[in-house]
């Protein structure tokens, strides 16, 4: 847990909370990123509830809530949870914090996992209050990719002042399919030639194959990625990461989020919506319908627990519907002396 989240949970949650969110990580081998997940969407419930059995006053979306502190919510304060408390909130986030379905999702996915640890891990609870909590529905929508054409000009487009760093990080979103976390975490030892080893969602490892785009890319890169760094900057903490800043450090996440964009606009691809993770769905997309990649195997290639999730990219294109249609073996079956369709 990095230092700063570890602060911030010493110094404001409840010892109920605070046991929780270290038994994730410890325990159940929860990553950092999740266990940062999910503090910050119990501190948001226990703000609601603090505000409303605490304080007597019903919070609105402004300064005053977001400051509240919540270290003195108590374990009976918790324990005494409704259902309808729970209903409540949701509301809450919809209506003042606008939270979309999806964050009202990851929120109910918190706060259950909350009450199942206090029920099953402690004596304070016997029975869960949210046991019957349904997650609120979520539109699915087709994912977001770039086109083959936009893909190409996006890597045809790739100059800065790190220009092989960032070439290269553009080539494995668009080649491998990895997420951002899973990018910013690469060490230099993780690369065995034609071979990548990432960390995904839960902690769980696996291997990439890389194509021959992204080895060269990679190459090119290592070969200026020390004289990139400003000189004597070069942190020892980060000095196993293979993308570095220009002061020695590892990217964040943050930071690829930013050269993304830069590099999107100077393709023309700007205010678009696109993102790291949506050139995730790009080479997911492309390896689906233009290389005909099984959806076994992307499943595998994508780190997706259950074949479901990946299910997403077996949407097909204008192109291929009409394709399909030309190709059924009555299309070309016509009525003698026809007229032609006005």
């Amino acid at each position: 847990m990095s230092n700063n989240t570890l602060q911030m949970i010493r110094n404001d949650c409840p010892e109920l909370l605070r046991e929780f969110l270290f038994y994730m990580e410890t325990i159940r081998g929860r990553s950092q990123r999740t266990v940062q997940g999910y503090y910050i969407d119990l501190r948001s419930f226990l703000r609601y509830i603090k505000s409303v059995k605490m304080l007597g006053v019903q919070p609105a979306n402004d300064d005053v809530f977001h400051q509240i502190k919540i270290a003195d919510v108590s374990a009976e304060v918790i324990c005494a949870v409704t259902l309808s408390d729970v209903y409540e909130y949701l509301h809450f986030t919809l209506s003042e914090l606008k939270n979309a379905s999806a964050a009202r999702a990851r929120k109910v996915s918190s706060i259950r996992a909350f009450y199942k640890y206090i029920t099953t891990k402690t004596t304070l609870l016997e029975d869960s209050p949210v046991k019957n909590l349904e997650v609120p529905a979520i539109k699915k929508a087709l994912p977001k990719y770039l086109t083959l054409e936009e893909s190409l000009e996006l890597l045809t487009n790739v100059k800065s002042s790190f220009t092989q760093r960032d070439y290269c990080i553009i080539t494995l979103f668009l080649n491998c399919g990895m997420r951002v976390s899973e990018l910013v975490g690469i060490n230099l030892d993780d690369i065995r030639y034609n071979t990548l080893k990432l960390l995904g969602k839960g902690n769980k490892e696996r291997i990439v194959y890389l194509n021959e785009a992204c080895i060269s890319a990679i190459k090119n890169y290592l070969a200026v990625r020390e004289t990139d760094v400003s000189p004597g900057s070069l942190s020892k903490a980060d000095k196993r990461a293979l993308f570095l800043s220009k002061n020695g450090q590892r990217l964040t996440v943050r930071r690829v989020e930013q050269i993304v964009g830069q590099c999107l606009t100077q393709a023309g691809l700007s205010g678009q919506g696109y993102s790291p993770h949506k050139l995730r769905h790009t080479a997911a997309t492309l390896m689906y319908q233009h290389g005909g990649v099984d959806i076994r195997v992307l499943k595998e290639i994508l780190g997706h627990s259950n074949l479901g999730t990946t299910e997403i990219y077996t949407h097909v294109s204008n192109e291929q519907i009409e394709n399909a249609a030309d190709k059924n073996p009555l299309s070309a079956v016509k009525k003698k002396n026809s007229p032609p369709i006005e």
